[in-house]
């Protein structure tokens, strides 16, 4: 054909029913929560040459490396780093005793082992800045600079071993234990042994010296405050009798306590407290008072409870029983029962007077307990006096007092201290300990070709496999079907194969047995399930761009709907560049362009084609405005005169991109199939082109991968097996099962 390349890509897709948003929304909902691993493993396949040459590449940058690097010995020498050091004795070194917490400790023991003092004790100690010998060693060079003095030189030569030292120098922790390894690498073995017992035996050092300066400074301290203690606590003892002389401030001591009291406070204490009991007294005998005053005599409870009262009732109840006996037999003037009344009326009298007795003793204690009280309270309002004027004159007493205790304490305390530190001033214990020396390594260190090797493979592998990614990312060409659904949102109803070079696609078409043909049967299948009866009645065959293989998209898909007894319209729309007629070898004097301008009729511009149910249209004369041929009116008569006719109006349409044709055409009929070039078309150009196809509203069913290459997928990873050459294998070969 004409105008297009020999086309791409063969075997419909499954049909959808729904639209392309529609579709293209499905899809990534359905592939949003999962993780397509094949995907992955695919992209690596189609990259492959790429990662391996970035492995091959990492790999033999670590040989050279490796190689070329000089070998480095590793010494390294353990020690034990405890918390809080042996006590010798039961009392301290003056050292602060607070026990570290968490890894503070340790994270500040880690530091000191790579301090810049612990290094210059190292080099002080071995003697290393004496000569150039260990920057030899080390595989370095030291050169006098001109007009450079001797001093000058030993400094900037002291500078070099101390950045040697602490960049060769390494600290280890042994995690879950409090072993720490000290680790010293140079290209010598005896060198990185010497170093790292060094700093070993060095950092014990200077840890004891450190406790040892600081006991020394403790005492240095403590002989200064307690002197300055001693003479203010004489001062202020002077002070202190000086002034309770002169204010007449008499304190007396308490035995358990030992604090001071004053005299007139201790007595108004006493007082106050013999007050309290007078009150509580007083009360209850005004409550017992009150109590007998208000009630008979016989029910008062002092009264009930004397043991006289109780003896006379016991009497007075004998002689009661005694006359109600007599009464019974004698007359009231018998002498017996007057005798007994007259003896009955003297105990109620004793009675009586005895109840009284007990009540007027009530009353005594009340009024005792009253005065009693009466006469406290005035001795304590008496001491009140006196004691709020103590109070005014012991307020400096009190302060010198204080200062008095507080200067003894402090002085005890200081004195303590000191005879402590003057026991264990001799004795310096240590928490840290040498556990095991190091010695000259076996072999080197560094490197290690193995486990360069590994880093190389894996460096290589992760480059190799972000530049896969990179590149991916950058890729706009759309390969695949996966691509198609994917980047677009759209079904792919059809792939279509791409031609052998100097292949035909007409005599391709018509060898029905061609994987060809087969991948348009395909499309055709495809399109039976696109709508809701079957293939759409009018049909938009379009592309993003020229050259994609839409005019041949169409030509086979209204063949292939021929061949089924459809009849079938085939209409070329391409009024700026046509080739329809060129495939069909039909004259376009006239067409589509003489239809549209109102020119000629349907029946006049209808071509015959070798095909008995196959119709077509031509072009006709270019127009000079074709998208106002196709806005006007026509388009529809043409559609409704077809239809009457025709089972099928297959319409081959203009590229979408820079012309208003085809978005035109997309609105006037039921479905637009999209044609794509399988590695040309960008994504970028298939969704703008389909944007302007949604803007018209025009539906489309779905897209159509042209000159597909399965073999080139398959070498990436993709294993699309469209085999169009089933049916034409089988035949000549009768035992090749079906």
């Amino acid at each position: 054909m004409v105008g297009d390349r020999s086309m791409g890509n063969g075997g419909g897709q499954g049909p959808e029913r729904e639209g392309a948003a529609g579709y293209g929304t499905f899809l990534e909902a359905d592939r949003s929560g999962e993780i397509d691993l094949a995907k992955y493993w695919s992209l690596a396949l189609k990259h492959r040459l790429l990662i391996l040459g970035c492995v091959i590449a990492a790999v033999v940058i670590a040989v050279i490396v490796t190689l070329m690097t000089p070998p480095t010995y590793t010494a390294a020498a353990t020690i034990q780093i405890d918390r809080e050091a042996a006590r010798v004795l039961s009392t301290d070194d003056g050292m602060p005793r607070e026990l570290p917490v968490g890894e503070e400790f340790f994270n500040t023991q880690y530091g000191l082992l790579q301090s810049r003092s612990l290094v210059e004790r190292i080099i002080d100690s071995e003697g290393l800045a004496n000569s150039n010998d260990f920057i030899e060693q080390m595989g370095g060079e030291f050169e006098g600079r001109e007009g450079e003095t001797a001093t000058q030189q030993a400094d900037r030569r002291r500078r070099i071993i101390i950045g040697l030292i602490r960049n060769n120098l390494g600290v280890s922790p042994e995690r879950g234990s409090r072993l720490v390894r000290i680790t010293f690498s140079s290209p010598s073995a005896a060198v990185s042994a010497r170093m790292a017992n060094a700093i070993a035996e060095n950092f014990i050092e200077a840890n004891l010296a450190r406790k040892f300066d600081a006991s020394l400074y403790v005492r240095e301290f403590l002989e200064e405050q307690i002197a300055e203690t001693k003479a203010r606590l004489e001062d202020t003892e002077r002070q202190l009798v000086a002034y309770a002389g002169d204010q007449q401030i008499i304190t007396l001591s308490d035995a358990d306590t030992g604090a001071g009291q004053s005299l007139v406070s201790t007595s108004l204490g006493t007082l106050n407290e013999a007050l309290g009991t007078a009150r509580v007294n007083r009360i209850a005998a005004e409550e017992r008072w009150r109590q007998a005053q208000n009630a008979p005599l016989t029910s008062i409870p002092e009264v009930m409870a004397s043991t006289a009262y109780q003896a006379l009732m016991q009497q007075r109840i004998q002689l009661e029983s005694q006359y109600e006996e007599k009464a019974a037999i004698f007359q009231d003037d018998y002498p017996e029962l007057v005798e007994l009344r007259a003896r009955i009326d003297e105990l109620d009298a004793q009675i009586r007077e005895a109840a009284t007795s007990i009540r007027d003793g009530i009353r005594a204690q009340y009024q005792i307990a009253l005065n009693q009280e009466r006469s406290l309270q005035n001795q304590v309002n008496a001491l009140k006096g006196e004691v709020l004027d103590l109070g005014d004159r012991s307020v400096q007493y009190n302060i010198l007092q204080r200062e008095l205790d507080t200067s003894r304490q402090l002085y005890d305390g200081l004195l303590q201290r000191y005879k402590e530190i003057g026991v264990t001033g001799g004795v310096t214990s240590n928490n840290i300990s040498l556990v095991d020396r190091a010695t000259p390594p076996g072999g080197p260190s560094s490197p290690k070709l193995p486990l360069n090797l590994m880093l190389a493979l894996t460096m290589g592998l992760t480059l190799g496999i972000i530049a896969a990614f990179l590149i991916e990312a950058l890729d706009d060409r759309l390969t695949s079907p996966d691509d198609v659904e994917s980047k677009l949102g759209v079904p792919a109803l059809g792939v279509i194969p791409m031609l052998d070079r100097g292949k035909d696609p007409n005599e391709a078409l018509r060898d029905i047995r061609s994987p060809f043909s087969e991948a348009y049967y395909s499309l055709r299948t495809a399109l039976q399930f696109s709508t809701s009866h079957g293939a759409p009645r009018s049909l938009l065959v379009t592309s993003a761009r020229p050259g994609e293989g839409k005019s041949t998209t169409a030509f086979a898909t209204a063949l292939n709907l021929s061949r089924v007894g459809r009849r079938v319209l085939l209409v070329d729309g391409d009024l700026r560049n046509p080739s329809m007629h060129r495939v069909l070898e039909i004259e376009n004097s006239q067409g589509m362009s003489n239809f549209l301008s109102g020119a000629a009729e349907l029946t006049g511009v209808v071509r015959k084609t070798p095909y008995s149910t196959l119709d077509f249209i031509p072009c006709g004369p270019l127009p000079p405005n074709p998208a106002e041929l196709w806005g006007g009116s026509r388009l529809q008569a043409l559609l409704d005169q077809a239809f009457a006719v025709y089972d099928h109006v297959v319409i081959d349409g203009p590229p979408v991109l820079g012309f208003a044709d085809a978005p035109v055409l997309s609105s006037s009929v039921e479905g637009t199939l999209f044609v794509l070039e399988s590695r040309i078309t960008g994504r970028r150009q298939a969704r703008g082109a389909l944007r302007r196809l949604s803007m018209g509203r025009g539906r489309v069913l779905g897209a159509v991968l042209t000159k597909f290459q399965a073999h080139r997928t398959r070498h990436e990873g993709y294993d699309y097996a469209y085999d169009y050459h089933y049916g034409a294998e089988a035949e000549g070969k009768p035992g090749r099962k079906a």
